[in-house]
């Protein structure tokens, strides 16, 4: 370090330390980029396009009581708790699913490609084997494992509310193709093999018999023409690390992402679009949670993150599960395109997508 001073390196480490805090709260980007990230040249990636892209939200109820859910992890000691470590309240929730506080977040997203083919990619299958399996049948989720049409489990990352209902899909089709990124906790690894964990409590029955394809961070991986992913190197919170997004280019419309949390921050994933992907100056769409002031604890830190989404001119935004009430409210006063849904299927609101709603892009 001849060339660093002392006061350099600790004004640089506790710079990058922030922003590394920030980045699990999704505020990643909008104060720091400029001042950490040096400017780096892409040869963007093309990755071709498709005609079209619809997604179904099949629970983005993660879980129903937020005082109950922050309840159990303080319980089982703090922030930092491994979450195969935290005792979810199971029963007696009365705004639950039978008592039960847990959910889930799923979603069905159907590709349409430019010579008119259709392929089908599950995204998570959910927490709450019993919920899921609810939602699964109500949309015909389970009738589509069963005939094979759905192509691909696209697990976003293994968190509790997104992986732990996995015996759902594999009682259907034990041998369906998944995908995760290669940041999966050793637990994880187990579960999907058949394993089971007492505390949570969580079990799967049913080992996965199918081809496991692992997604390194900070690569991009073409899955069909106009369709790819990238996994990205995020904090997120319970002992999880890592999250893949989906990411399309709709012909005529421009870049479309879908996420299950967006752990990684709207902004980072947006500048990575611009810069990584041909045609990423165009973001046309996004979906899914984005993990702005999940639990409603405001902070004035996403105030400047909301308003720097209109930056990117995105037509369509359809937010749900991780993205708080507040932060959508805050969001349509800012005249952003929100997609608003139904509030059915037990979903609280209707400011935002919902159970049982469809965006096509």
């Amino acid at each position: 370090m001849d060339s660093l001073t002392r006061r350099d390196f600790i004004k640089g480490l506790s710079v990058g330390t922030v922003a590394g805090c920030l980045a699990t709260m999704g505020v990643t980007s909008v104060l720091f980029r400029d001042q950490l990230v040096s400017p780096k040249v892409y040869n963007p990636v093309d990755i071709g396009q498709v005609k079209g892209v619809t997604v179904k939200c099949i629970s983005e109820t993660s879980w129903f009581n937020n005082t109950i859910q922050m309840g159990d992890f303080k319980k089982a000691g703090g922030a930092l708790v491994s979450q195969y470590d935290v005792k979810f309240t199971s029963t007696g929730v009365a705004d639950g699913y039978k008592g039960n506080n847990a959910g889930g977040a799923s979603h069905l997203v159907e590709v349409e490609f430019m010579d008119g083919t259709k392929k089908k990619i599950l995204l998570d299958p959910g927490w709450n084997t019993e919920w899921m399996g609810k939602r699964f049948h109500d949309e015909g989720i389970d009738r589509m494992l069963k005939n094979r049409e759905i192509d691909l489990l696209f697990v976003s990352h293994d968190h509790y509310d997104h992986f732990w209902a996995i015996e759902t899909v594999l009682r259907e089709q034990p041998d369906i193709t998944i995908m995760i990124p290669n940041t999966f906790m050793n637990q994880s690894y187990q579960l999907l093999a058949g394993g089971q964990f007492a505390k949570p409590p969580i079990s799967n029955s049913i080992p996965h018999k199918g081809k496991l394809i692992k997604h390194d961070v900070g690569k991009i991986y073409k899955l069909y023409p106009g369709v790819a992913s990238s996994a990205f190197g995020c904090p997120c919170g319970r002992g999880v690390y890592g999250e893949q997004v989906l990411i399309f280019n709709v012909a005529d419309k421009g870049i479309v992402t879908v996420t299950g949390c967006c752990h990684m921050g709207i902004i980072s994933l947006l500048e990575f679009c611009r810069n990584r992907v041909a045609g990423g100056e165009k973001i046309y769409g996004v979906y899914g949670g984005l993990h702005i002031s999940p639990y409603e604890d405001w902070d004035p830190f996403n105030d400047d993150l909301v308003l720097s989404i209109p930056r990117y001119n995105i037509q369509r935004i359809g937010c749900n599960h991780c993205t708080g009430y507040i932060t959508v409210e805050k969001m349509l006063a800012a005249k952003i395109p929100v997609i608003k849904g139904s509030a059915k299927h037990l979903t609280k609101r209707d400011i935002y997508l919902g159970n049982g709603d469809t965006l096509a892009f």
